[in-house]
């Protein structure tokens, strides 16, 4: 690992102060030199909330304890199905069983979970499944919904088809909400805008860049994970709203979510 790398990490996170960090990719569990980029954000600005993002299959027990000293206080897990097609979608045999055993271990060692699911045209009827499978282990749930933003391919768009199905999708993740708090960390705004984002009909400029931004391992920022970098972070000057509707991610919808009473139930809840 190169030190200047590292001290653009660490000159990053001090300079933003941010209450949340999330270490992604690609796949971030490829640097065997992880655990000390987190050490040393950890370091500098703590006390913040560090994540990390994975597909899982490089993740051990032992990465997982590893890691969680230098500083990660959620494993957050991609999972879009609970049976062969999530192994099929990623590419890696037996991803899927491998992820619900790592994450069973995980929470046995009072280390937290997340799973990172994707509403897409053939999942809608696993989404309570995965939330359910969530709530048994004590785990958490995030959502977001399939766009073709990232690479083209609108195989696994929703549309019109799908519009009835999606709906009742949503009401039933806000029913289990109402139940059960801490198990979903999406907003009750987020998942209402779901159905009328598939319509079409979230017109109002993306916040993308008003509270989260995203920075390369070179030092590029960027206000949207798929948009190109626009320069050093060392160069910011703040993002204005744009007026795009390609995706409906987490850092545009719950960028717009208001703060509710809901939300705040949200927050003191735990899986």
């Amino acid at each position: 690992m190169k030190a200047k790398e590292r001290r653009s990490f660490v000159d990053a996170a001090v300079a933003f102060d941010p209450m949340m960090i999330t270490w992604t990719g690609g796949e971030p569990l490829l640097r065997s030199d992880l655990e000390e980029l987190v050490h040393g954000v950890h370091t500098a600005v703590s006390p913040v909330w560090m994540t990390v993002l994975t597909h899982g299959a490089m993740l051990s027990i032992e990465r997982a304890r590893s890691l969680w000293a230098a500083g990660i206080g959620q494993f957050g897990i991609s999972l879009d199905y609970l049976d062969g097609r999530h192994d099929q979608a990623r590419g890696i045999p037996g991803l899927t069983a491998k992820i619900l055993a790592t994450a069973e271990r995980i929470r046995a060692e009072g280390m937290t979970v997340r799973f990172n699911t994707v509403i897409k045209d053939d999942n809608l009827d696993e989404i309570l499944l995965i939330v359910r499978a969530a709530e048994a282990m004590r785990a958490g749930v995030n959502l977001s919904v399939y766009t073709d933003f990232k690479n083209g391919n609108r195989d696994h768009l929703l549309g019109p088809a799908h519009q009835a199905r999606v709906e009742a999708l949503v009401a039933e993740l806000l029913a289990f909400k109402r139940r059960r708090r801490g198990t979903i960390s999406n907003s009750d705004h987020y998942l209402a805008q779901i159905p009328r984002w598939v319509r079409g009909e979230l017109t109002a400029p993306c916040e993308s860049g008003k509270d989260t931004v995203h920075i390369d391992p070179y030092g590029g920022i960027r206000r949207c994970p798929d948009f190109p970098t626009d320069g050093p972070w060392r160069d910011y000057q703040g993002y204005e709203p744009i007026a795009c509707d390609r995706c409906f991610y987490a850092c545009r919808g719950e960028a717009q979510a208001p703060l509710r009473l809901n939300r705040f139930r949200d927050l003191v809840a735990s899986p």
